[in-house]
C-alpha cells in the first residue's frame, strides 16, 4: 500500500459514501484511478467491507466506560470468563503494564454503570481497578 491509498483509505474512513468525483476531487486524481485503487484494495483484502452507523448504535450505550483491572494471583483466565459473560461488557483486553485485564463498559444510566463496576470489584481476585469513563468519540475506525 502506498502513500496514496493511504490517503484514499483516510477519506473513505471519513465519509464511506463518498462519490468517485468527490474522492477524485479530495485526492487530485481521476475517477477511474480512484475506482481501480478502490477495486484494488478490496481484491487484495485490504478493504474487507463498508460499514453503515445508526442512530441507534450510538443511543445503546449512552454511559460507557473503561475499567482498567488488576488481579491477584493466577486468577486471570477465571475472572475474564467471568466479564465476558456480563452483558454489559463490550470488550475485554488483556493488556501489558500496570493493569491486568483492561473492560469496555456499555450501559443506559449511570447507576447501572455504578451497579457493574460494584459487580466487577467483587470478584474474587480483583485487587485493584481504575476507571474512565467516555465522554465523546473523537474517531472511530
Amino acid at each position: 500500500m502506498d502513500e496514496t491509498d493511504a490517503k484514499l483509505i483516510s477519506a473513505l474512513r471519513h465519509d464511506a459514501r463518498a462519490s468517485l468525483s468527490d474522492l477524485s476531487a479530495t485526492l487530485g486524481l481521476s475517477r477511474t484511478t480512484v475506482r481501480t485503487r478502490i477495486e484494488k484494495l478490496r481484491s487484495r483484502g485490504e478493504i474487507v467491507g463498508f460499514s453503515v452507523v445508526l442512530r441507534e448504535d450510538t443511543l445503546r450505550d449512552p454511559v460507557r466506560g473503561l475499567m482498567m483491572i488488576g488481579i491477584e494471583g493466577r486468577g486471570t483466565e477465571r475472572i475474564i470468563r467471568q466479564l465476558t459473560g456480563m452483558s454489559e461488557v463490550r470488550h475485554v483486553y488483556s493488556t501489558n503494564g500496570r493493569w491486568d485485564v483492561i473492560v469496555e463498559i456499555g450501559t443506559d444510566t449511570l447507576e447501572r454503570f455504578d451497579a457493574v463496576l460494584f459487580r466487577i470489584r467483587a470478584l474474587e481476585g480483583v485487587m485493584s481497578s481504575e476507571t474512565s469513563l467516555l465522554l465523546s468519540t473523537r474517531k472511530s475506525a
